[in-house]
């Protein structure tokens, strides 16, 4: 695990970096390329593709082995971002996005999976601070690193930090992962990839432009693919799997924190500049400390969970500290110090739960499934983010009558109307955390196995 583990985190730090570091360059590169209209359609063109492909590499790790899986994932993440570096319009920016992300999507799965596959569940809490810390580097230094390229060189440059760590992981994990071939090879449901497909890109579309005629399109995406997973010999992500509580709730936990947390935070900064008038950066501040709270829980709880090999108390007393956490940002009011530390306390509880879901929904599937289960924990906290974007956005817009995404210069009777209208939306995400609360005390509690798939399995 020593050797592989560099290569693995170096694969979740590109595809965690580049979520963050693209963040202070659209407004440049549209401007460069002449397409500031088409700000949101870059967003939304990389994070349909991501969501579209999550189980996709579950299911093709599971069947064609996992370290394949993650060397076409990191190829296809780089070729995509050398492109975007050469883009010479704006619809090729975003193809190249898309693109980009088929590959990012395959990133954080594939690391997951693999260290699922060759850490037992018993010792696998002790790695969850890693994969925190890969976020973590992220959200701080990619903001950083990313307005520097800008202000000193070009929006292009950015896109050359990718090349040689993906190179460099890519030469890592191929000299280092060895891990048996899975023993069956199922036929790809390609019905049920597409049918999902659709679903998804309505759900982000949603999110992306709150526009209620895409829950059409999400709506008969997933009656479509309901169809097509009773009737396929290996569903892509299969209904039996749901069967088992020891899944089901971590997988609807992870749903109810992304639609409550991500919601939240993505209105977060505008509401603190608009409303609070703090700067950008003061902005940015007060959102560390939420993402502090989440590495030190998580450090924290997988250390606990490895020694004593417990793991429900977690997501319990996470749920119970993110929903009073978003209970109290909803009644801060106007003071930063109150809003930063009930942003703490969000932090804390996530970290609590988000990771653990990952582990408990692993710990309760065979080796087969090991992919799926993975994949399905992150690919529904990514849908329940991008319909709490829209849901959020969308009752902001209906209470103080301007969008969600407006600039920060406005009068002060807009500021004020603005200011009275947000906090109430953020409190009205708590009670999603409350029933994830009570979901996560039906969790099963299931002794963690000590060996690894890989040991089980030599």
């Amino acid at each position: 695990m020593g050797f592989v583990l560099p290569g693995l985190m170096l694969a979740m730090l590109l595809g965690a970096l580049d979520q963050t570091i693209m963040a202070p360059a659209l407004p440049a590169i549209a401007g460069g390329l002449g397409g500031l209209d088409q700000m949101p359609a870059v967003v939304t063109a990389y994070l349909a593709a991501a969501t579209v492909v999550m189980p996709i590499y579950g299911k093709l790790g599971d069947r064609y082995g996992r370290k394949p899986a993650m060397q076409a994932a990191i190829v296809v993440f780089v070729t995509g971002a050398v492109l975007c570096a050469l883009a010479t319009s704006m619809p090729q920016f975003i193809a190249f996005r898309a693109l980009q992300g088929l590959g990012g999507g395959g990133l954080m799965i594939g690391a997951q999976a693999i260290i699922g596959e060759i850490v037992s569940p018993r010792e696998r809490g002790r790695f969850l601070g890693l994969i925190g810390a890969a976020y973590i580097v992220a959200a701080v230094g990619g903001p950083l690193v990313g307005g520097f390229l800008i202000d000193r060189l070009s929006w292009r440059w950015i896109f050359a930090i990718y090349p040689p760590l993906g190179l460099l992981a890519l030469v890592v994990l191929s000299a280092t992962l060895k891990l048996p071939k899975p023993v069956t090879r199922a036929p790809l449901d390609v019905a049920g990839a597409l049918t999902l497909a659709v679903a998804v890109v309505g759900v982000v579309m949603v999110g992306q432009t709150r526009e209620p005629r895409y829950l059409v399109l999400a709506a008969a995406g997933l009656v479509a693919w309901l169809v097509s997973a009773r009737h396929a010999k290996d569903p892509i992500l299969p209904l039996r799997l749901f069967r088992d509580r020891a899944f089901a709730v971590p997988v609807a936990i992870s749903l109810l924190i992304g639609f409550a947390l991500f919601g939240t935070i993505t209105y977060m900064p505008a509401y603190l500049q608009i409303a609070l008038r703090t700067s950008a950066t003061q902005a940015g501040l007060l959102v560390t400390a939420l993402m502090g709270g989440v590495l030190l829980t998580t450090i924290v709880s997988g250390r606990l969970i490895t020694r004593t090999g417990v793991y429900k108390p977690y997501p319990v007393a996470g749920t119970a500290l993110a929903g009073t956490g978003l209970g109290l940002i909803g009644v801060a009011g106007d003071s930063p110090l109150a809003l930063a530390l009930a942003m703490l306390l969000t932090g804390l509880g996530v970290g609590l739960v988000m990771q653990v879901m990952v582990l408990a929904a692993q710990n309760s599937v065979a080796y087969a499934d090991l992919g799926t289960a993975t994949s399905s924990v992150t690919f529904l906290r990514q849908i329940g983010a991008s319909a709490g974007v829209a849901l959020v956005g969308a009752l902001i817009t209906v209470r103080s009558g301007i969008p969600a995404t407006v600039s920060a210069d406005l009068p002060d009777g807009v500021r004020a109307a603005f200011a009275e209208a947000v906090p109430p939306v953020f409190a009205a995400m708590a009670p999603l955390l409350a029933v994830a609360f009570f979901l996560a005390l039906a969790l099963p509690a299931r002794p963690l196995r000590t060996t690894a798939y890989v040991e089980d399995r030599s």
